[in-house]
């Protein structure tokens, strides 16, 4: 089998459910039930090799680093309060921009989104983000088709999605569109996770 690589990047006060939720989808997709074959192969990515620190004091050890991150098929770029301090850190972002620019599928999670447009990823593109982010996406980046109504939103190889849980339904929308709704409907299943019947924002804007 030739699996994906994900990469997901973390950094200091990472959003927890923004980078586990997409890692829980993807590391218990099967494509056959009875083999347990895992067509996944999720790395978690950062700057250091050391455990960080995610929101809320969670300690997290990264798999590899940026410098030592094999190629990548899968960007996932998730959000969270430490994206402020991340949109001023010239190593990550020319990561992020290089790796955005190279994956076979680029996506965000919540204010990850925020990153992507630092670097020009999302210029011209549609996107979304935290619904309390959307005005600061829209001022920060006026070349980006900001939705406000979606809750996952595709724009060709980029997905991105509204906030910390929405990250999950944007990991089954990628295991969808790579090996179809009923591996994705069966990792949900799995996972006991109501599978997304539409694709509206959750809350009232």
């Amino acid at each position: 089998m030739n699996k994906k690589r994900v990469g997901i990047l973390i950094f200091p006060d990472v959003e927890v459910l923004d980078f586990c939720g997409p890692y829980e989808v993807f590391s218990v997709t099967r494509l056959d039930a009875a083999r347990q074959d895992a067509p996944f192969d999720v790395l978690v990515v950062a700057e250091e090799s050391a455990p960080l620190a995610a929101r809320g004091g969670l300690r997290v050890l990264p798999d590899v680093t940026t410098a030592t991150c094999p190629p990548l098929d899968i960007l996932v770029v998730p959000g969270g309060w430490g994206v402020r301090a991340a949109l001023h850190r010239p190593s990550l972002l020319d990561w992020v921009a290089a790796q955005g620019r190279r994956v076979e599928t680029l996506t965000a999670v919540c204010t990850g989104s925020m990153l992507l447009g630092k670097v020009g990823l999302l210029n011209g593109r549609f996107a979304t983000t935290h619904w309390a982010s959307l005005d600061w996406m829209a001022a920060s980046y006026p070349d980006v088709n900001v939705i406000r109504d979606q809750h996952v939103v595709a724009d060709g190889n980029l997905v991105t999605s509204a906030g910390i849980s929405a990250g999950i339904d944007m990991a089954l929308h990628v295991v969808a569109h790579t090996f179809g709704a009923e591996i994705a409907r069966a990792t949900a299943r799995h996972m006991e996770y109501r599978y997304p019947s539409d694709n509206t924002r959750r809350v009232d804007l």
